[in-house]
């Protein structure tokens, strides 16, 4: 696949933007680089993007930079990987910076108090639309697999309290012998 570097400066330009408008971490900026890159700029299907979520969730390290490396590379290789994860980190680095000198002053600020406290509830809204988004593509497939996994994986979160990195790596697991099964009808069929 050929790579458009042409694309450098608008997916720095996105990614800076997504990453200095998003409160609340990883999961709120999923939905905004979907809008984004799927639905605005048609850089990506919808797939893609369901498996750029996968991999950035279940990979260590902050989720909008690994997306960031991903679609970046997907874009224009490795100088797009390292265009969109500038574009990610710059924002947060600045603005940690700027709160670092100011700690005190925006610590007892009863309107930045306010403000974190609005913020919190648009975040909230933010990732419920996220996995509404994840629950029907998950039901889109069909597949009784997917969909069980996916009831028994909210259950053993929510209800059991079972670590999310437990039930990342048993989903993983339950991936991989699916695949092994589906390749080995698809082998032995072929024959």
């Amino acid at each position: 696949m050929k790579k458009d570097y042409s694309k450098l400066g608008t997916l720095f330009k996105s990614m800076f933007m997504l990453s200095a408008c998003t409160f609340g971490g990883g999961f709120v900026i999923v939905s905004l680089m979907k809008k984004k890159f799927v639905e605005e700029l048609k850089w990506l299907e919808e797939d893609e993007m369901l498996d750029v979520t996968a991999i950035t969730q279940s990979a260590p390290g902050p989720l909008p930079v690994n997306a960031s490396v991903i679609i970046g590379y997907r874009m224009a290789g490795v100088i797009g990987s390292l265009t969109a994860t500038l574009g990610t980190i710059l924002p947060p680095m600045i603005i940690i910076s700027i709160i670092s000198v100011f700690y005190e002053q925006f610590r007892t600020n009863p309107y930045i108090a306010v403000a974190l406290q609005v913020m919190r509830a648009g975040v909230a809204a933010v990732i419920f639309d996220v996995v509404i988004n994840l629950a029907q593509n998950v039901l889109k497939t069909k597949r009784v697999l997917y969909i069980a996994m996916m009831l028994i994986a909210f259950i053993a979160t929510y209800l059991l309290g079972i670590s999310a990195m437990m039930i990342i790596f048993v989903c993983l697991g339950i991936g991989l012998a699916d695949l092994a099964v589906t390749l080995y009808k698809k082998k032995k069929g072929g024959v």
